[in-house]
C-alpha cells in the first residue's frame, strides 16, 4: 500500500520533526521542548507528511513570504522548506505528491511565486523552479588586504560612526533597517519578529547552546542607522603566541555605499583578526574592490541560492520593472498546467502590462526558465545558447536581454 500523504495534526508534529531530522542527517530524535517551541509557529494546514504504517517518512512545509521584485515591488510568495524523504522511501513519488498539493493551494491562495533554497540542484527543475539568485562567499587575508592598520572607524570626511550594540538593540533597529534593504534590493525576502528573536538568541533555535556574537552598527552624520554587521571570532594563537584569529560574518546589512565600506573596513581592522570569512553575499558585492588589494579576498563559495517558481505569469511580470522598453509575446510551457499559455508583455522602466493572448509567440520557454529570468540575474542570450529558450521572432532574444536584465545582481541574504 502506498504511503498516506496529508497534512499533519498537532499530535503528529513530534514524529514529523523526527522524520525531518532523519532526512537532513541530524540526530533522528526530537525533544518535547523543541516540538513545543516550534509548533505555535508552524501552520499545520501547510505542513504535510507521508505516513507508512503510522510512521512519518517524508516531510514538507510552506509558509507566507514576501519577495522583492526588480524595481522594489513586493510579491506574495509561497516559501517551501523542510522538504525530506527518508532513505527507506525514496523514488516513490512522495515529494511529487506533496509539491503538487502545495503549489495548487498556493495558486488558489493567490501567491505570485513559490520560492525555496535547494539542498540539491537536480531536484526542483522538474517542478518548475529555476535558480534566480546566486551567492558568493569570500575569505579575506587581512594582512594582505592593504588596509591602514591605524584605521579605527569611518573617515573624517564621512562624518559617520560605528558602535558596538547588544542583541536587544538589534531587535529594535534591525527590522526597519532590513525593510530599507528589501525596498532597494531585488531578491530579498521579509523577516518577521520571530526571525530577529531567533537570530539574536532571544528564542532558542536548536539543541546547541547560543553563543552571543558581536553586533556593530554604522550611523551616518545625521545619526541614522544605515548598516549592521554581525560576527563571531575564534581564539587561535599560533607559534610564538602570534594571533591567527578569524572573524566569521553571520550577516551584514548596508543601505548606502558609505555604510558598506565602513563596516567591511571595520571588521578587517579588529586587533588580532588575520582572516575574515564574509558569509554569503551577492556575487557582485562591492567588498573585494573596497580593499586596496582585491586579491586578498579569495572566493571560497559560489553557488545557486534562491529558486523561484512562477505561479501567476501576469501578476509576476507586471510587478517588476524593465531596463528598456519593449514588447514580447511569451509562450510558457508548464507540465502542471498552472501557467501554460501565451502572454503579451508590454514593458518599460516605469512598469509593465501583461495579458493572455493567442498571438504568435516571439519566445518559447519552460516556466522554470521564466523563474530563472524573473529577478534579472540570468541572461536570456545564455539560456538561448543552451537551448532552453526558443527564439521564434528574430531579435527577440536580444530584446529580452535588454528588458529583463537588472543593473545589479539579485541577492537573497537568508536561508529558510
Amino acid at each position: 500500500m502506498a504511503p498516506d500523504v496529508r497534512t499533519i495534526t498537532a499530535s503528529e508534529f513530534p514524529d514529523w520533526l523526527r522524520a525531518k531530522h532523519t532526512g537532513f542527517l541530524h540526530a533522528p530524535t526530537g525533544t518535547e521542548q523543541e516540538a513545543e517551541r516550534r509548533l505555535p509557529h508552524t501552520d499545520l494546514a501547510r505542513t504535510q507528511g507521508a505516513f507508512d504504517g503510522g510512521r512519518c517518512v517524508a516531510t514538507f512545509r510552506s509558509f507566507a513570504q514576501e519577495l522583492t521584485a526588480v524595481g522594489g515591488a513586493v510579491v506574495p510568495a509561497d516559501a517551501i522548506s523542510n522538504v525530506t524523504v527518508s532513505p527507506t522511501h525514496r523514488r516513490r513519488g512522495l515529494l511529487s505528491r506533496m509539491m503538487a498539493t502545495d503549489l495548487a493551494a498556493a495558486k488558489e491562495r493567490g501567491d505570485v511565486v513559490a520560492t525555496l533554497i535547494a539542498a540539491e540542484y537536480p531536484i526542483y527543475g522538474r517542478y518548475g523552479f529555476g535558480p534566480a539568485t546566486w551567492t558568493t562567499e569570500w575569505e579575506i587575508d587581512v594582512p594582505r588586504a592593504g588596509l591602514d592598520p591605524r584605521w579605527s572607524g569611518p573617515s573624517a570626511q564621512d562624518g559617520g560612526r560605528i558602535d558596538l550594540v547588544s542583541g536587544a538593540d538589534v531587535r529594535k533597529l534591525g527590522p526597519a533597517l532590513h525593510d530599507r534593504l528589501r525596498a532597494r534590493q531585488h531578491g530579498v525576502i521579509d523577516r518577521d519578529a520571530r526571525w530577529w528573536e531567533v537570530n539574536t538568541g532571544e528564542v532558542p533555535s536548536g539543541p546547541e547552546a547560543w553563543k552571543e556574537p558581536f553586533y556593530a552598527v554604522y550611523s551616518n552624520a545625521a545619526g541614522e542607522t544605515d548598516g549592521l554587521i554581525v560576527y563571531r571570532a575564534d581564539d587561535n594563537w599560533g607559534d610564538a603566541k602570534q594571533p591567527l584569529n578569524r572573524a566569521t560574518v553571520l550577516g551584514q546589512i548596508a543601505v548606502t555605499p558609505a555604510a558598506e565600506r565602513a563596516l567591511w573596513h571595520f571588521v578587517c581592522s579588529i586587533d588580532w583578526i588575520t582572516t575574515v570569512r564574509t558569509g554569503y553575499r551577492a556575487p557582485d558585492d562591492l567588498l573585494p574592490l573596497l580593499l586596496p588589494d582585491p586579491r586578498a579576498a579569495r572566493t571560497v563559495t559560489h553557488a545557486d541560492w534562491l529558486w523561484v517558481r512562477v505561479l501567476d505569469v501576469v501578476r509576476a511580470l507586471e510587478a517588476r520593472t524593465y531596463a528598456v522598453p519593449g514588447a514580447l509575446t511569451l509562450d510558457v510551457h508548464d507540465t502542471t498546467g498552472l501557467t501554460t499559455g501565451r502572454y503579451r508583455l508590454d514593458a518599460s522602466p516605469s512598469g509593465a502590462s501583461c495579458t493572455p493572448t493567442s498571438a504568435e509567440a516571439d519566445l518559447a520557454l519552460d516556466v522554470r526558465e521564466l523563474g530563472t529570468l524573473y529577478l534579472g540575474d540570468e541572461s536570456p542570450v545564455r539560456l538561448a545558447d543552451l537551448g532552453r529558450i526558443e527564439e521564434r521572432t528574430p531579435g527577440a532574444v536580444a530584446l529580452a536581454e535588454g528588458m529583463f536584465r537588472a543593473a545589479r545582481r539579485a541577492w537573497c541574504p537568508d536561508v529558510f
